[in-house]
């Protein structure tokens, strides 16, 4: 009995102990965000800038939109910062962030063969551009994976009234970059956003055949994970928020450049 009793003590304070069960330091902030921006090479830019000012250190989680606004629900990460405005309003309204800041933009286009034979160069719109796609039989690879790309390419089959279902149609489940280089090797078509496309197209076969319609915006917003529903670093998250959408913050985004292109447009 003696023994159980000294044990019983000893595993309850290496629980406690281990990094396991021990809580995020006040100056770690968690940061769910898209692939796009960590594809990109931005994040990469932009936060050692930030915590060397700062002193947080900031935690990416990079996944899809959708997983990136289940883990802010869930309260897993501090802060997100995603591109799929409707289901960003909606996470607001649920109470599960505090406020949506602009952050960026940029656009999505459709790469493909340099080929095209599909004949999307010719399209008048997304929407006829899509339905080329479906009618051609040609190859298309999917994000699948519930991400503001993804939600993008659904928001835009469901307009056209097309079903993608079949052989041609492929979802990946997987980032951005992985997309891009798996439709590449199939020579597929694929819609992704510019940023991240602009930071690998050097290593893709593929080449941008559909751009420019105004309803292919992608913008990027920065929300707070709610701190009355959740044990979150609200004031990390905080400071990164002002830092991100302040003067500093834009310039370094609208300064930020890959094969002499930039990525982004910063937002008031």
């Amino acid at each position: 009995m003696k023994i159980f009793n000294l044990i019983i003590p000893f595993f309850l304070a290496s629980l406690v102990a281990s990094p396991a069960y021990a809580a995020e330091p006040d100056n770690v902030i968690r940061l769910a965000t898209t692939t796009s921006t960590e594809n990109s090479g931005l994040l990469g830019e932009l936060l050692p800038i930030f915590e060397q000012a700062s002193g947080y250190k900031v935690h990416v989680i990079a996944v899809g939109t959708g997983k990136a606004l289940r883990m802010g629900r869930d309260g897993d990460v501090d802060v997100v910062l995603v591109h799929a405005p409707k289901a960003e309003i909606e996470f607001v309204k649920a109470g599960y962030g505090v406020k949506r800041f602009p952050v960026m933009h940029n656009d999505f286009v459709i790469v493909g063969p340099k080929s095209d034979p599909a004949r999307l160069k010719g399209a008048d719109s997304i929407n006829a551009a899509f339905t080329n796609l479906a009618k051609s039989g040609q190859a298309f690879v999917s994000r699948g994976d519930n991400s503001g790309t993804h939600k993008k390419e659904r928001s835009v089959w469901s307009k056209v009234g097309i079903k993608p279902e079949g052989r041609w149609y492929r979802e990946a489940g997987q980032g951005m970059g992985k997309v891009l280089q798996i439709a590449g090797e199939m020579d597929a078509y694929t819609l992704t956003d510019r940023g991240t496309w602009i930071a690998y197209r050097d290593k893709s076969p593929l080449a941008i055949v559909y751009q420019g319609d105004e309803s292919l915006l992608n913008p990027y917003s920065i929300i707070a994970v709610n701190p009355q529903k959740h044990d979150v670093n609200n004031k990390g998250t905080n400071n990164l928020i002002e830092w991100m959408t302040s003067v500093e913050g834009k310039k370094l985004i609208a300064g930020f450049r890959m094969n002499g292109q930039q990525l982004f447009v910063p937002d008031s």
